[in-house]
């Protein structure tokens, strides 16, 4: 684990004014939050396989994704700045990914009552001549969930496209006891506090 807000370098900025900037990604919650740094972009699907690797860890699998995503887009757009980010939620080293659907919601979210959780967010910049990237890890700690409780907030809220099922923004803040976390946007995909830190040293103006 390379613990919360550590990063990584890949390389050093170029001299000179930042270009086209693009979020590989397709996720709406990434996107609202990269508007909140009031910076133009556009956003691109890094079709990427997710499938984790035989015996990978959950915070090495974020941030293997997280480069992968970016090096995607950057490879069919070379003269772009590109930010990829992934997000796994990690049980006792068990990758929780997306559930898809009701039942799958209702196992995992199951096996995360009264447990704490480690969702590792993942963040990758890379651009001409720059790459680096950061790793929050937060940590969720979920209340004793009864059945009922369950199906009530699933119907309320079916986050089937979250990892570890719900929506921390949302609903889903009901069901914890407590959150330890430095950037309270990990938890819902991005972590701006990095996100804005890799930027500004890659040349761009933020505020």
């Amino acid at each position: 684990d390379a613990g919360a807000g550590g990063a990584r370098a890949f390389g050093r900025a170029l001299n000179g004014v930042p270009g086209r900037l693009l979020l590989a990604s397709t996720s709406p919650y990434r996107r609202e939050l990269l508007q909140r740094l009031r910076l133009p972009f556009e956003c691109i699907s890094p079709r990427v396989d997710e499938t984790p690797l035989p015996g990978e860890a959950p915070s090495t699998l974020a941030s293997r994704l997280a480069e992968a995503k970016a090096t995607a887009v950057l490879a069919a757009h070379p003269d772009a700045w590109v930010i990829g980010s992934d997000q796994v939620a990690d049980l006792d080293g068990r990758v929780l990914g997306k559930s898809g659907d009701f039942e799958t919601a209702v196992a995992q979210l199951r096996a995360m009552s009264g447990r704490e959780v480690a969702f590792h967010t993942a963040l990758c910049v890379i651009g001409p001549g720059f790459g680096e990237s950061a790793i929050d890890t937060t940590r969720v700690q979920l209340r004793e969930l009864g059945d009922d409780e369950i199906a009530r907030y699933l119907q309320a809220e079916p986050a089937f496209d979250c990892a570890g099922s719900f929506k921390a923004e949302g609903l889903g803040i009901a069901l914890f006891e407590a959150i330890d976390s430095r950037d309270p946007t990990a938890l819902v995909g991005l972590p701006l506090i990095a996100t804005a830190r890799l930027l500004r040293k890659a040349g761009f103006r933020i505020p």
